[in-house]
């Protein structure tokens, strides 16, 4: 029983973590995302320029993962999004910083692998606050 309490207090007092990011913080720290992704918005104006190793992330908010159109995702992130798998805050900042380990969990399959390798040991609470402000979330 005192398990469960401290498990219930730990994980209460962590979802204001994920839910308040600062933007501005994440403006900045997406510099460390932008040699693989960039931001275009559905319009096609760049809000920020970067690579195409990821998939565009305007609107990653609220999306299914791995439902970018014409972006060659990584099988196990595509069955990942046929699960359920959609990128809030808290999904994002733990996929951010273990992508494979993440799948792995999620899928339930030690097997399962991210084309991802980058590791975001901090700040993607930011990051994902700075996302939805560029997407009109």
């Amino acid at each position: 029983m005192h398990r469960f309490i401290a498990t219930a207090a730990i994980a209460f007092l962590a979802v204001p973590a994920f839910a308040e990011g600062d933007a501005a913080k994440g403006e900045k720290g997406f510099n460390k995302c932008k040699s693989c992704h960039m931001i275009v918005d559905d319009a096609g104006e760049t809000i920020v320029k970067g690579g195409r190793t990821g998939p565009n992330l305007y609107g990653v908010v609220g999306r299914t993962a791995g439902t970018v159109e014409d972006f060659r995702y990584g099988e196990d992130l595509v069955r990942a999004g046929e699960k359920g798998l959609v990128w809030d805050a808290e999904n994002f900042v733990a996929y951010t910083a273990d992508p494979k380990g993440f799948l792995q969990e999620y899928l339930e399959e030690t097997s399962a692998k991210s084309k991802m390798s980058f590791r975001l040991k901090s700040g993607a609470e930011d990051i994902f606050a700075y996302l939805a402000s560029v997407s009109g979330e």
